[in-house]
């Protein structure tokens, strides 16, 4: 059975724990099925959750998602028993490689094998959540002698992809699967090979749910929306997994000209290679009708869970933004 469609708002909502707290509460107030968190710095997501799990009676609370370097298995399976008695049966942990620029440059740590990273860490964080004595010599990973008390009802574990080694993996060894910043033509491939994945793990990729985070502004001025895009997300793509995953959906000459511009610190080469077209097919921006139509036919290709962020700090932009999806006005079981 697919899983039902779900309308999410993005959080945290700034540097303050209260701004996060309203949020949370609108968004359960208005409608939307789930918050899910994003996990690069301050406030910390995940001490946020349990700080505001008591908020909220109804959201599904998700995080998308932790990294998989920066915490040890045994942290990660510790911190989802404590999320997971705060939010019984309504938190999903998502975990991540993340990229070279958080784990090399923030962190100082060595950013390897990030698919045998992340698989591994699942495995463990599984077991340790299930309550079983650790006893893991893997390729990246050991522990030994780890137990913690069984977590009920068990924390799902999802787990981001982009390219179809990692996306197949995560089908096969997670619970659902979390995108990003996908451009339109590349959704269908990924999702062929979330179906490939769970094939693999004995499962029915129909059943994988699938999540993913747009980047979304519902406005009258496309072209300052996709300028803002510009500015915030060229330096994203110049990252390698991010460039790689670029070259992978079919552009490879974009990819090309933000990883030159990038290297030779040209600002207006790398963001140029952004293009109207392009943004348009990774960003959600246009009027309310427009963006509604955008999500639909993600949804229509295999998207389940919609994670709605807006491309502003602007509070009137991002109320705008957030009331075209309440379920009054958008309904995607219709």
């Amino acid at each position: 059975m697919a899983p039902k469609q779900r309308m999410a708002v993005t959080v945290p909502a700034g540097p303050k724990l209260e701004d996060t707290a309203k949020r949370l509460q609108w968004a359960e107030a208005n409608g939307y099925d789930d918050a899910w968190f994003s996990d690069s710095g301050a406030p910390d997501s995940l001490t946020a959750i349990a700080a505001l799990a008591h908020r909220v009676e109804r959201l599904r609370i998700g995080i998308a998602v932790t990294p998989v370097f920066s915490r040890t298995p045994a942290v990660l399976a510790a911190t989802a028993n404590v999320l997971g008695q705060a939010l019984p049966g309504r938190f999903v942990f998502g975990l991540g490689a993340s990229s070279q620029t958080m784990m090399q440059n923030w962190h100082g740590l060595e950013y390897e094998k990030p698919l045998t990273r992340v698989k591994e860490t699942a495995v463990m964080v599984r077991s340790m959540l299930a309550g079983e004595k650790s006893d893991f010599d893997l390729e990246t990973l050991k522990s030994h002698g780890y137990r913690q008390p069984p977590s009920d009802p068990m924390v799902p574990l999802y787990l981001a992809a982009l390219r179809p080694k990692m996306i197949e993996m995560a089908a096969e060894v997670g619970d659902g699967v979390v995108f990003n910043l996908w451009p339109r033509k590349a959704l269908p491939k990924m999702v062929e090979h979330v179906h490939t994945g769970a094939a693999r793990g004995g499962k029915d990729g129909a059943g994988v749910e699938i999540v993913n985070r747009y980047m979304v502004l519902v406005t009258d001025d496309k072209a300052e929306a996709r300028n803002r895009f510009r500015a915030a997300f060229a330096p994203y793509y110049a990252t390698p997994v991010y460039n790689s995953f670029l070259a992978w959906a079919g552009y490879e000459d974009a990819a090309r000209q933000i990883r030159e511009g990038w290297a030779e610190k040209d600002r207006a080469k790398t963001t140029g290679a952004l293009e109207d077209d392009l943004i348009d097919d990774i960003a959600v921006i246009g009027n309310e009708d427009e963006c509604r139509e955008r999500i639909r036919w993600a949804a229509e290709t295999g998207i389940h869970t919609h994670i709605v962020a807006p491309l502003t700090q602007d509070p009137a932009e991002v109320e705008r933004t957030f009331a075209a999806f309440r379920p009054e006005v958008f309904d995607l079981a219709a």
